[in-house]
């Protein structure tokens, strides 16, 4: 019996959908956009978030960067105070090498930018990046064609480089590796060509970069007006806690900090960046609802002026179903689906639009928008729950007519 009721309400309400093309194409506009506004930008906002987040756990997990600058932090960023602490040196990095039992590798990094060439093919502003052999063990990478230094490359200085895809195409019109470029006028050998990360939104993409050695680096880049890093990644089982403990130990001990004083350096891990990134999107995605809920809450007092119309078109219907026996949860059941069917549509209209819209800026921007599961489901859901709020009054008020006055009714 129930189900029969539930069917036949299903039915009665669909086909006073379809009976009213017009009334119902224009009653879903409003949802339509206002779900066009939430899940744009939740969709905009989850291909950030993956591409950030993807960029900052390439940095590696347990990985803490010893540097003269902090990331950031609580409080206020006391950038007078890290100005005046001395930069970390290579020295300060083979004893940190030599004497960290609690790590698992120890690099050093160095970067400036400057002009590289191929022939009458320029490129201007080009990252370089001076590294030691132990580089890829903390921030790996793969190589789509040729191979990285060996050990005696790297400590002889030898003029190779590694280069990203971005310089490869912009310096050559086929495989660079074995070509020769000219790096502020002295010749490298290119060995390898890095693999295609794609563009990062933090900006520290390998495939604009020219990668070298260390002391091949020092010939045309000044390491001291450079902000140099040195990547200390942990043993397996050892906290980032613990490994900074023991760092700051040989750190202080090196530069003869007396025990009163701040440390003169900054160990930076990615939990820092993690704990911003949350707060960021968090304040992002309560801006979307906001966004979004006004451009709903005006659809579903739409919704709800469309469905007070319709009660007042059928009320002799309603009469004449009363009449013959229907019982008011019947007619409730008929106007509430009627409303929940229209906010789903408008809904499905505007995830379609939102689909389209993201495949279409993907492309252009060549940046990867999905609308995913999980944002369909919230936007059906919300389509859902605005379809219950906007129908349950008018579909109560016709439930509750009465039959001699409903059929009377002009």
């Amino acid at each position: 019996m129930y189900i029969r009721l539930f069917t036949e309400a299903v039915r009665f309400s669909w086909q006073a959908i379809i009976n009213n093309r017009l009334r119902t194409f224009l009653s879903l506009l409003g949802v339509t956009i206002g779900i066009v506004a939430i899940i744009s930008v939740f969709t905009i906002v989850d291909a950030l978030e993956k591409n950030v987040r993807d960029s900052v756990e390439s940095l590696g997990e347990n990985v803490v960067y010893i540097q003269k600058w902090p990331w950031g932090g609580s409080g206020e960023y006391q950038w007078w105070k890290y100005f005046k602490r001395p930069k970390v040196t290579f020295k300060e990095f083979k004893q940190i090498k030599e004497r960290c039992l609690k790590s698992n590798s120890v690099a050093f990094l160095f970067e400036g930018r400057r002009t590289v060439k191929n022939g009458n093919n320029v490129l201007e502003d080009v990252e370089i990046s001076g590294i030691t052999y132990e580089f890829p063990q903390i921030l790996s990478f793969n190589m789509e064609k040729g191979r990285f230094f060996t050990q005696s490359e790297m400590n002889s200085g030898k003029n190779f480089v590694l280069i990203g895809h971005n310089v490869a195409e912009a310096l050559f019109d086929f495989n660079p590796v074995g070509e020769t470029i000219k790096i502020s006028g002295i010749n490298a050998k290119v060995i390898g060509l890095i693999k295609k990360q794609g563009e990062s939104i933090t900006g520290n993409s390998q495939d604009n970069a020219v990668l070298c050695s260390y002391w091949f680096a020092k010939r045309f880049i000044n390491e001291r007006r450079s902000n140099p890093i040195i990547m200390v990644s942990a043993l397996e089982g050892v906290s980032n806690e613990e490994l900074k403990n023991e760092i700051r130990g040989i750190m202080r001990t090196i530069r003869r900090v007396r025990p009163m004083e701040d440390d003169n350096f900054s160990m930076n891990e990615v939990s820092l960046i993690k704990q911003g990134l949350d707060e960021l999107f968090s304040v992002i995605g309560m801006a979307g609802w906001i966004i979004g809920g006004f451009s709903i809450l005006v659809g579903g007092f739409g919704i709800a002026n469309i469905m007070f119309v319709s009660v007042k078109e059928r009320t002799k219907i309603i009469g004449i179903q009363k009449a013959l026996g229907a019982k008011n949860i019947f007619i409730l059941l008929q106007f509430l689906f009627e409303s929940i069917f229209l906010c789903i549509l408008g809904g499905a209209f505007g995830l379609a639009i939102v689909w389209a819209l993201a495949t279409v800026a993907g492309k252009m921007l060549d940046f990867n928008l999905n609308l995913t599961t999980q944002n369909i489901i919230l936007g059906l859901s919300v389509s859902a729950i605005i379809g219950v709020i906007s129908g349950i009054i008018p579909a109560f008020s016709a439930s509750r007519l009465d039959p001699v006055e409903a059929i009377r009714s002009n």
